[in-house]
This record gives C-alpha cells, sequence and structure tokens, in this order.
C-alpha cells in the first residue's frame, strides 16, 4: 500500500440518479414527509431490526430525524423519489474508519413507497457509487441482525460477500443480536458498477417498469467479462 493516505469522510452532499436522489438529511425539509411515507405501512415491522422506531406520531419521528441529521456518523441521507419529488426513506453511510478506508451502509429504512422500486436498489448504487470513485475508498460494508432474512437477501442480490457471523455482538430492543458480516471491495467494484448500471438502464425495463434482466444475471455477466 504504498502511497495510501486517508480517505475523506462523507460530506454534505447530493447524489443524483434517474429514479430518485439522496440528500442530507434534513429534519425541517424532510421529516413530515417521511413520517407520512413510513405511516403507510400496515404495521411496524419494518423497524423490527432498526435501534429505533416504529414511531407512533409525527412528533417522534421528528425527534428522531432531528438527532440523526446532528450525526456525522452515521451520516444520515433522505432517499427523494424523482417521480414524487418527495422522500420516502432514509439511508446512512456509518462506522467511517478513512485511514483504512472502509465503511459501512446502515440504517436502511425504505417505506412502502419505496420497498421493491428501482429506486432502492439505484440509492444503494449511488452510495456505492460515491464511496468508490469519489471518497476512494478500499472496503465497503453491510451488517445486519443474522435473524433478518430480508437484508440478508439484499446483500447477496446487491453483490456483498458474507464473510461470517459475529455472535453476542449487539444488545438492541433488549435483544441480543448476532451480526451477519457482508462485504464489497474495490476489486469487485468496477465489474459490479457496470452491472448496476445495466440494471438501471432505460432498456432493463418494459413499458410496465418490470425489470428485462435481473441484477444476479447482469453481475454474472459482468463478472466474467
Amino acid at each position: 500500500m504504498v502511497g495510501w493516505t486517508a480517505r475523506a469522510l462523507p460530506a454534505d452532499r447530493v447524489l443524483m440518479g434517474r429514479f430518485c436522489r439522496l440528500e442530507p438529511l434534513d429534519a425541517e425539509r424532510h421529516a413530515q414527509a417521511l413520517y407520512e411515507a413510513y405511516a403507510s405501512a400496515p404495521d411496524g415491522r419494518d423497524w423490527t431490526y432498526l435501534p429505533a422506531g416504529p414511531f407512533a406520531e409525527a412528533r417522534a419521528y421528528l425527534q428522531h430525524a432531528q438527532s440523526a441529521a446532528r450525526s456525522a456518523d452515521p451520516k444520515h441521507y433522505a432517499v427523494v423519489d424523482a417521480d414524487r419529488n418527495a422522500p420516502v426513506g432514509t439511508v446512512a453511510l456509518m462506522r467511517a474508519d478513512p485511514a483504512n478506508g472502509a465503511i459501512e451502509v446502515g440504517w436502511v429504512a425504505y417505506s412502502p413507497r419505496m420497498q421493491r422500486k428501482p429506486a432502492a436498489t439505484e440509492a444503494q448504487f449511488l452510495l456505492m457509487q460515491y464511496v468508490f470513485d469519489e471518497l476512494g475508498y478500499r472496503r465497503y460494508e453491510w451488517k445486519c441482525d443474522s435473524l433478518n432474512a430480508p437484508s440478508r437477501q439484499a446483500a447477496q442480490r446487491l453483490g456483498f460477500t458474507f464473510e461470517g457471523l459475529f455472535r453476542q455482538a449487539t444488545i438492541y430492543k433488549q435483544r441480543s443480536r448476532d451480526t451477519a458480516w457482508f462485504s464489497i471491495i474495490d476489486a469487485e467494484w468496477p465489474a459490479l458498477k457496470a452491472a448496476f448500471q445495466a440494471w438501471l438502464a432505460p432498456d432493463n425495463f418494459d413499458a410496465q417498469g418490470r425489470q428485462v434482466q435481473s441484477l444476479g444475471a447482469l453481475r454474472q455477466a459482468c463478472e466474467r467479462r
């Protein structure tokens, strides 16, 4: 690692995509619309594996958003849907280790207005692209409760490699958590970036907005090149 230098921390900047954009979380601008988006869920199960939530009223979510917006690490972003021009979820970069070029994506809180939509995938791509291409990090991590099957499946779909289980790693919401670790490293990024770009391309969606090729299939094709 001759010539290696510490990387910069995530900054206050907007990350632009086709389906969404990521804006640094601003409680005064984003909280009310985010609360309404989260409140469209039939129950609070989407908050099961997060340290906070669910929120019974807008004031409680506003207080959470104000605290999150003040945080430098985690650095929270609002995901703004391009069609609605309204925030529909949040995500964060966290546990930054600039000296070693490692950082984690976390606090993924997608409302029903975002779940299983192209914006959900694009938001992850925009953060990866920012971390690898602009900030120059070497390692990008995803961690989740080992019981959180949807999160584990999402990590693998997005191209993360499972690295192992940290037993009894944390306690939250009066629960003991075994943490599943996943990562992407910089050597894997070029092929993965090409797969994301192919998946997000307009010609990969039909007239009804359904994908033509899956991200998994495109990842395999790009990795073989």
